[in-house]
């Protein structure tokens, strides 16, 4: 049954259903929103998500909501949505929240941490416990409400110049790296450097740095990375769960009408599993096509896991001491995330171990 017949349907008799469409127009005002993305056109997965949100709410509002998309720098700087949401200059961006860190590092858990949760893990803190609702009484005090908008699942290691054979290899390297992860390797000597997506390939051609990540396999082969960088290093230790952000000014989000803050977290929800799943069907197949064209894929040695595992640890601490709203943050994602692990490591964990070891042995 078609949205308007069934609304016409639903009254009772004609007096029913005029009653009814005076309410539903008053519900149902007519708003247009501009929202900038951190990210290129080209990135069809992540940019992407911007695109079907907004046609997911103009679809369910009959076109009355509408809400306009800008791709990277359009209007305002990649990297300077949180300042454009406070300002009003737009209504809303699309970004990783962990780019703003600088300003506080609870910035950091819109996005991921170092050795956090996995995207499931992630997806289940966020919706079902407590997560958002934590991180949106800190963007509160930044003017700002936050919607998760999907997860990239985790990422590689990033690309590199030359190979990585121990930590000490490390020392000295500049990459364009992301998050906290930067402050977590520093410590371990590496310089880190934060830039947008589409100034990645001309840095490393230019040698400004030796190193990048940004997601994993579609993505990277887009930005050509393989061509200056041929080794791809695994796992994104930093990223094991990176999840994208809705910032939208607080002042026009609670002017909104309550059906469509409705509607704008219904669509948020959709349009993040529509950009999860296009990444588990397109990483693997990207991947394929990266080896055959030279790439070089490689574990990370033991040593940097290890180190950079208790470089993260003492990271936390001092944050902690630094920034009340970081520590809250943290214990609380930790400790959802711990509680999980208890349960996938019967689950999740021990039936993909499965299934591997039953592929590779053939049995």
């Amino acid at each position: 049954m078609k949205r308007r017949n069934f609304i016409g349907a639903v009254g009772l008799g004609t007096a029913g259903a005029a009653l009814a469409r005076p309410a539903i127009a008053q519900s149902s005002p007519e708003i247009s929103w501009r929202l900038q993305s951190s990210y290129p056109k080209s990135l069809n997965t992540i940019y992407g998500a911007s695109d079907s949100f907004s046609k997911f709410v103009s679809e369910a509002t009959d076109g009355k909501f509408k809400i306009q998309v800008f791709a990277a720098g359009e209007l305002i700087p990649p990297l300077s949505i949180v300042d454009g949401v406070q300002s009003g200059t737009v209504e809303m961006g699309h970004t990783g929240s962990y780019f703003y860190i600088g300003k506080d590092p609870a910035f950091a858990f819109g996005t991921c941490i170092p050795f956090g949760p996995n995207a499931r893990q992630q997806n289940g803190w966020f919706y079902q416990g407590g997560g958002n609702d934590l991180f949106n009484e800190f963007c509160a005090t930044y003017q700002m409400f936050h919607l998760p908008i999907g997860n990239t699942g985790t990422q590689m290691g990033g690309w590199f110049r030359k190979e990585i054979k121990s930590v000490d290899d490390l020392r000295g390297l500049k990459m364009r790296i992301g998050g906290l992860a930067g402050n977590v390797l520093s410590k371990l000597g590496l310089v880190p450097t934060q830039i947008a997506a589409g100034d990645i390939y001309p840095s490393l051609e230019r040698g400004t740095i030796d190193a990048a990540e940004f997601v994993g396999p579609y993505d990277d082969q887009s930005l050509g990375f393989a061509k200056i960088a041929p080794y791809y290093y695994f796992p994104g230790f930093w990223e094991g769960a990176a999840s994208m952000s809705l910032f939208i000014n607080l002042d026009k989000w609670n002017s909104l009408p309550e059906r469509y803050r409705a509607v704008m977290q219904q669509a948020a929800m959709a349009a993040g599993t529509e950009m999860t799943a296009k990444y588990d069907v397109q990483n693997p197949i990207a991947l394929r096509a990266l080896a055959a064209e030279g790439m070089q894929l490689r574990a990370f040695p033991v040593d940097v896991l290890e180190k950079s595992y208790a470089a993260a640890s003492e990271l936390y601490v001092e944050l902690s001491e630094r920034s009340p709203a970081f520590k809250k943050l943290l214990d609380h994602q930790i400790a959802f995330r711990d509680q999980t692990y208890q349960w996938w490591q019967i689950s999740d964990f021990s039936y993909d171990s499965l299934m591997l070891r039953a592929r590779q042995e053939k049995w």
